[in-house]
């Protein structure tokens, strides 16, 4: 389909991102943030990534639905994403959780977005994509928007391959040739191989696109259905399937950063995996390239002077090696190893912080030893502090260790 036609499609769509989500499989970096507004690789937060897909699709009338301890993302999109021109009807709009419908918070995905219907239809879209803003990837969704008309299909779901002990994990898919799916189950227990791959399953990403009266009937459908869970993998996507009305798109066609043929998507909801995809930025050549010119990854660009590494004497010298370090960090008379330091950390004499991701405005002291470690914002590392090296004695000491040997460390846990 001609680029032109594709802008055309994307100016007639309106995208919901569902950012509600607690994470709490990433213990307490989310005690006090949603999923979405964890900061990611030394400058941003994780939904900075669906929204910059959006923008750079040219989906540019965004719907950002909240609800779980939603402040710091609040904060972060209305100081970093109102860039764009409300005079041509672009917006990034937050749409905190209403009880528009009832007397109840949002029950579902489903149920989030039925809630909120008025709030689309103002923007009389022909389109409605429903995406989620915590994972880690980059996708045009332009291109998945086009074959969605091509296809004459009712909805489409965006898909890749998964590891078969994995998919549990995921709304299980299956297609035909013509790729429309012919059996959806969430979350099962017994995950169904893709024929011919048997180490292998067709994963949902959670990427719904609709067209817009189908979506309006199905969820009006949905929410007079009393036993629904009101949840898009678990009921309105198998609804539309029986009827013979999805089709499957397949996220490596329309993947904007593909490592060796395999197309990059993180799900960061874990510590262990928050860690990893971190630790993955350190490496000569990462496997998310942040920095692709033709598909920038946008945020909140603070005003902050730059990073700053001081004293070259034997035994205290400033360095970092393999490492990402923002804006306003200083390294001071330490050495920084195979590590991310976000905005405005400092790392003080004689300290050494390897293999480690040390979130913004943290303050590390002297002689303090970082090994494999995530340090939660506005930690004040005393000095002389070690964490990383022996997991029994950080539980006794109250830290929290992941089963993959990940220590995390939060104020709280500091007594702060």
């Amino acid at each position: 389909m001609p680029i032109e036609q594709q802008n055309h499609l994307a100016q007639h769509t309106y995208t919901i991102v569902l950012a509600g989500g607690r994470g709490s499989r990433l213990a307490q970096l989310t005690d006090h943030r949603s999923k979405p507004a964890v900061p990611f690789a030394g400058k941003f937060r994780i939904i900075d990534f669906a929204l910059s897909n959006c923008v750079n699709s040219g989906l540019r009338r965004i719907g950002v639905l909240t609800q779980y301890k939603s402040q710091s993302l609040i904060r972060h999109i209305e100081r970093g994403w109102g860039f764009l021109a409300a005079t041509l009807g672009e917006f990034v709009e937050i749409v905190p959780a209403q009880q528009q419908q009832g007397e109840s918070w949002y029950r579902g995905t489903a149920n989030a977005v039925f809630q909120n219907l008025e709030l689309v239809r103002e923007s009389a879209p022909r389109y409605v994509l429903v995406l989620g803003g915590d994972h880690v990837y980059k996708m045009d969704y332009s291109v998945m928007l086009a074959e969605h008309v091509r296809r004459g299909a009712a909805a489409s779901v965006a898909c890749l391959d998964v590891p078969l002990e994995e998919a549990r994990e995921f709304g299980v898919m299956a297609a035909g040739d013509d790729g429309r799916v012919t059996s959806f189950d969430e979350k099962p227990e017994r995950p169904r191989a893709i024929p011919g791959r048997p180490r292998h399953a067709l994963a949902s990403m959670g990427i719904y696109l609709f067209d817009a009266e189908v979506l309006y009937a199905e969820l009006a459908r949905d929410a007079a259905t009393k036993d629904s869970r009101h949840d898009f993998g678990h009921d309105v996507i198998p609804a539309l399937v029986r009827a013979g009305r999805v089709h499957a798109h397949r996220f490596e066609t329309s993947c904007v950063n593909v490592v060796d043929g395999r197309p990059y998507w993180r799900d960061v909801g874990t510590v262990d995996a928050y860690w990893a995809a971190n630790m993955d930025l350190t490496r000569v050549v990462p496997e998310l390239n942040l920095y692709d010119e033709d598909w920038p990854i946008l945020s909140l660009q603070r005003q902050l002077p730059p990073a700053k590494f001081v004293f070259d004497d034997e035994g205290r010298r400033g360095m970092a090696v393999d490492s990402l370090v923002s804006g306003g960090a200083i390294v001071s008379g330490a050495t920084v190893r195979r590590s991310i330091l976000f905005s405005n950390a400092r790392v003080g004499d004689g300290s050494v912080v390897e293999d480690s991701v040390v979130l913004p405005n943290v303050v590390i002291g002297r002689g303090v030893r970082l090994a494999r470690t995530v340090i939660d914002k506005h930690c004040r590392v005393p000095d002389g502090f070690k964490a990383g090296f022996d997991a029994e004695r950080d539980r006794a000491r109250g830290l929290h260790v992941t089963t993959g040997g990940i220590t995390l460390v939060t104020p709280q846990m500091l007594g702060q």
